[in-house]
């Protein structure tokens, strides 16, 4: 089988470098809040470009401890998109605050600048831009329009690791990011993880604050606060992998030219190039337009042998703990028709030449066939 998306491989791919990482904090006794987290800290923080990088316990968290640090708490409103994953949501609930749903670009799949004044309101506090399969939002407008009506803007990060806008990484631009490093990300430990980046100082402190307690150096409780640290382990594994970053995400990029090289030919909509920005691809993301079946498309390739996924297959605004209960102020038709439509292809620096060639082959198949009927005999 090939999987959509393999962590193991690139654990085994830098086994000895991670081994010795796990040994060296094994050895020093130290695990929580020591040196390999205030090192992974200072070199993610260069790395993206920003004055401050704090660990945190998971990308949920680091998004929830950004919006508190900002003040955002019950009887704010945050604009978002309900395409993303759920945590982007539970964060800003995890404030108090209500998500407000902004429909998406349908070419990029990220919020739509356009659609912002429409969902305004004098609640509105913070905006959320999702960097969504690892193609950064159109930050200028978003900006532009926060700054126009004095509102925050949190960049979700979690599968952006890496990608750039107008040259700039993302988790740079607005007054806070907030990165995930669960194992399948571009980035990702072995664990839980995560990160919030500011070059603002007293975001930082207070993130620094929140994420224990709200200790100061005295461990006495200034604010209320919470227990979300990353721990030394992950941040030691994390170091680990940031030095392989760039050349993973080249392999992402040349992987992901390679698919569109030679799915051009079929009916699919591959991923469009968005000027001033550089993807990263976290996922490969294909639609499969109407009247083909995407689940059809999937159980194909199930069948050769080939893993897919669907990210995200229900929007957040029609789940059923959300449906009825957080109401967009209007439609979101682009959101609905995407969620059915869409298909992630495999995606992993280690995927190989092989698979590459027999995935490609196994949509190549499809296509020409019209949407086969019968399925091909199972394989892997």
């Amino acid at each position: 089988m090939i999987p959509q998306n393999n962590p193991l491989a690139n654990y085994l791919h830098h086994q000895a470098e991670i081994n010795e990482a796990v040994h060296r904090v094994l050895r020093s006794g130290r695990y929580i809040l020591s040196e390999e987290t205030s090192r992974f800290e200072e070199e993610f923080a260069a790395f993206t470009g920003t004055k401050y990088a704090v660990g945190t316990g998971s990308g949920t968290e680091a998004l929830h401890l950004a919006l508190r640090a900002l003040g955002i708490g019950p009887g704010d409103e945050v604009m978002t998109v309900s395409n993303t994953a759920v945590a982007t949501v539970a964060a800003i609930e995890m404030t108090g605050a209500k998500p407000i749903f902004v429909d998406i670009h349908p070419l990029s799949y990220t919020l739509n600048p356009d659609l912002l004044q429409e969902n305004l309101t004098a609640r509105t506090k913070a905006v959320i831009p999702v960097h969504l399969y690892g193609q950064p939002s159109e930050l200028d407008p978003i900006l532009a329009f926060a700054e126009k009506h004095d509102l925050y803007v949190v960049e979700d990060c979690a599968q952006s690791h890496g990608a750039r806008y107008r040259g700039k990484m993302t988790g740079a631009w607005g007054h806070a990011g907030a990165f995930s490093f669960y194992p399948t990300k571009n980035l990702g430990c072995l664990g839980d993880g995560g990160a919030v980046t500011t070059h603002d100082d007293t975001i930082y402190r207070r993130v620094l604050e929140l994420r224990q307690y709200g200790w100061d150096r005295a461990r006495i409780s200034r604010v209320p606060g919470f227990n979300s640290r990353l721990d030394e382990l992950q941040a030691a594994i994390l170091r680990v992998k940031l030095e392989h970053l760039e050349d993973n995400n080249q392999r992402r990029i040349d992987i992901a030219r390679r698919y569109t090289d030679v799915l051009a030919s079929t009916p699919l909509i591959l991923p469009q190039p968005v000027a001033d920005t550089e993807h990263v691809y976290h996922q490969y993301v294909v639609r499969c337009p109407k009247p083909m079946s995407r689940d059809a498309l999937a159980g194909f390739l199930s069948h050769l042998g080939i893993q897919t996924g669907v990210h995200y297959p229900v929007p957040v605004h029609l789940q059923p703990a959300y449906l009825d209960r957080i109401a967009s102020p209007g439609p979101l038709p682009v959101t609905e028709e995407i969620c059915g439509t869409i298909l992630s292809l495999p995606m992993f620096p280690e995927l190989g030449d092989h698979d590459i060639h027999h995935l490609l082959e196994g949509i190549l198949r499809y296509t020409r066939r019209g949407n086969p009927a019968e399925l091909p005999e199972r394989q892997g």
